[in-house]
């Protein structure tokens, strides 16, 4: 997305999406965490230069979000990342040799992931980046690791909406300026005036909760993280009605680092490493995921 203010984590238990602190929720998942993954020894990446500058520091520098619950989340209280993106990005450093301790999280805002990568500020990126042309002749991508898509989220008891075609005469929120709102503007999905533009989502699902709007509307894969922070109270309906595919953004002429990165993620499709992921972080949500098909970008 354009504006929006999946495990080598495994390695110490339990996963965590958010700042709630009730069972079943992201702080506390409820459920059997995915098995632990075994730090890889010995890795080597020939011909690479972002690989090579990790192993001369002996860390690795990750891109992450920090405000987007159950995907890449940073807890205010106890400064810990967590989501299905952190989980991911754990996966691949892990592969690639380095432990969780050896991991330093940079949070980089959506304008500032290119330069992020082309300064060698982060070794790669994480974070709902999702891949299209214009993005391709800047970085490198491996995966897709997730395709999300536009998608809409209404109170738990909500039996009026069942799909963006069922949007006339309801309140639609989603955040000012965003790409959700102007596909709703563009495809007279509800009347302008039952159009509510906000900071952030965070306020939307304020108002969701409250009754001022009656659906919320962004990558299903956000809209999954908030309704894993409270089972119950809402649900995703209709299908998604765009595609987002998220992947791994890596500086644009390493090719050796996106091939193995690339290889890392297809061995946790093939594995189930993926699937326990997904079950344990945005599979709260009670939506269910289809497994992405790496595109090799």
């Amino acid at each position: 997305m354009r504006i929006r203010t999946l495990a080598a984590g495994l390695l110490v238990g339990g996963l965590a999406l958010t700042a709630c602190g009730k069972e079943g929720t992201p702080n506390d998942p409820g459920g059997q965490a995915p098995p632990q993954q075994q730090v890889a020894q010995n890795v080597e990446v020939a011909n690479s230069p972002t690989f090579a500058k990790m192993k001369a520091a002996g860390r690795v520098t990750i891109g992450v979000k920090e405000d987007q619950p159950g995907l890449g989340y940073k807890d205010p209280t106890t400064n810990k990342y967590t989501g299905f993106d952190i989980e991911i990005a754990k996966l691949v450093a892990a592969k690639l040799g380095f432990a969780e301790d050896k991991i330093d999280y940079k949070p980089v805002p959506s304008a500032g992931r290119e330069a992020a990568l082309a300064n060698g500020d982060v070794q790669y990126y994480v974070g709902t980046y999702t891949i299209n042309d214009k993005r391709k002749q800047q970085v490198a991508f491996a995966g897709p690791y997730f395709v999300a898509g536009q998608g809409l989220l209404v109170k738990a008891d909500n039996t009026d909406i069942t799909g963006k075609d069922t949007l006339k005469g309801k309140k639609v929120c989603s955040a000012t300026g965003s790409t959700p709102i102007q596909k709703v503007k563009q495809e007279n999905l509800t009347e302008p005036g039952n159009i509510v533009e906000l900071q952030n989502y965070s306020q939307c699902i304020a108002q969701l909760d409250a009754g001022q709007v009656q659906v919320v509307t962004t990558d299903d894969a956000i809209l999954k993280g908030y309704a894993a922070q409270d089972p119950g109270k809402f649900k995703l309906v209709g299908e998604p009605f765009s595609k987002e595919p998220y992947g791994i953004g890596l500086p644009k002429d390493d090719k050796p680092l996106r091939d193995k990165v690339n290889e890392i993620l297809q061995g946790a499709l093939d594995d189930g490493t993926w699937q326990a992921i997904y079950d344990n972080t945005l599979g709260k949500s009670g939506s269910p995921a289809t497994k992405p098909t790496l595109e090799r970008y």
